[in-house]
């Protein structure tokens, strides 16, 4: 007599994904062959918080948006998925790095999903998820990672199990220098102020405005070139002249800031490439949406022979299908985040996170 094993092998594990470091609220659905590992998105909802032009967007009120939105956005996107709650094995939320009370609020409902459905909770690392994200989307085996956003900027290769931090911002990130630059021209923050600097810098170039150029090694500084622009904006709206003998426009100052910031990323993502022996590059975080960037970045990766990797506005920017994913892939090799150690942390270095998916 032969007897039959009823219990079948799960064919993809699901996981679902919540976001909310800053003004972006993401929940994400996606799923991971058993056999092959290959991911699949099956759902990915973001909602913006916009503060209004020339001001930032404040902790508790992003919070507070975050409150408001998370129980439709995770109920469009479990039902854009089309999966029921049986079939889900994780929930994963960002743990850090990030603004304290947003995070805290989205960690908060992520809890209250894992508690009402019965799941495990994974806590995520929010830069591991857009390398991971960025990873599955091109299919860069093994690149320089240059990871921008509003809160950080840093320059990555991966090494023993580690995403190794080769260089970074000493003071303020790429995209908090944009963000701010655009308050002090009262740019719109819908639906990005570092979107709409992009389309205002594609009708300058008429004059570069001369801006610091702060380079020390492989890593960088911005504050300095936002004051100074800030005080060149101050004189523009004073009716001061380029050295053409013609006023200064709200374009030519954003053309000039992006060609001078995003030439430093490139000087330093190409030290670290030659350091590292690479000739990938995979640009992450919500600034590597930027056109301009990825052009000036693939002129240099081809002088090298090598390639740049990038991904839409989908997955550069913010979103909960990229924390679902790399949860999922910490799921996979057995890793849980304990209720009771479900915390946030305002301060989460990259390099802290032992990579166990990848040898």
């Amino acid at each position: 007599m032969t007897t039959t094993n009823t219990k079948t092998k799960k064919k993809r594990h699901i996981a679902l994904g919540c976001e909310g470091s800053a003004n972006k609220l993401g929940v994400g659905v996606i799923a991971h062959d058993a056999e092959t590992g290959e991911a699949t998105v099956l759902s990915n909802v973001r909602h913006t918080f916009v503060s209004p032009p020339g001001t930032g967007f404040l902790p508790k009120d992003t919070a507070r948006h975050h409150r408001a939105y998370f129980v439709r956005v995770a109920k469009q996107a479990l039902s854009d998925a089309g999966v029921s709650i049986s079939e889900i094995d994780c929930i994963c939320y960002t743990k850090g790095p990030g603004m304290g009370a947003p995070l805290t609020s989205v960690a908060a409902g992520a809890r209250t999903l894992a508690l009402l459905w019965g799941k495990e909770l994974v806590g995520v690392n929010h830069c591991v998820g857009h390398i991971e994200m960025g990873r599955a989307i091109t299919g860069a085996s093994n690149p320089v990672v240059l990871y921008v956003s509003g809160g950080n900027t840093q320059v990555i290769a991966y090494a023993e199990q580690r995403y190794r931090i080769f260089g970074e911002a000493l003071d303020i990130a790429v995209g908090n220098c944009l963000d701010r630059f655009a308050r002090a021209l009262e740019i719109s923050n819908d639906p990005a102020p570092g979107y709409n600097i992009e389309q205002l810098a594609k009708k300058g170039g008429r004059i570069l405005v001369d801006l610091p150029y702060a380079v020390k090694g492989m890593d960088c500084s911005f504050s300095g070139i936002l004051t100074r622009a800030e005080e060149v904006v101050v004189q523009m709206k004073a009716g001061k002249k380029g050295p053409d003998g013609e006023a200064i426009t709200p374009a030519d100052m954003c053309f000039s800031l992006q060609e001078t910031v995003f030439a430093m990323l490139v000087e330093i993502t190409e030290r670290a490439m030659a350091h590292v022996g690479s000739n990938q590059v995979l640009i992450v975080g919500g600034v590597g949406s930027n056109v301009r960037l990825q052009e000036m970045m693939g002129s240099m990766a081809a002088e090298r022979g090598g390639s740049v990797y990038a991904t839409d506005e989908r997955f550069c920017i913010d979103n909960g299908i990229m924390i679902a994913h790399a949860g999922l892939l910490a799921y996979e090799t057995g890793f849980r985040t304990p209720l009771e150690e479900s915390t946030c942390t305002q301060r989460f270095r990259t390099d802290e996170v032992f990579v166990k998916w990848r040898k």
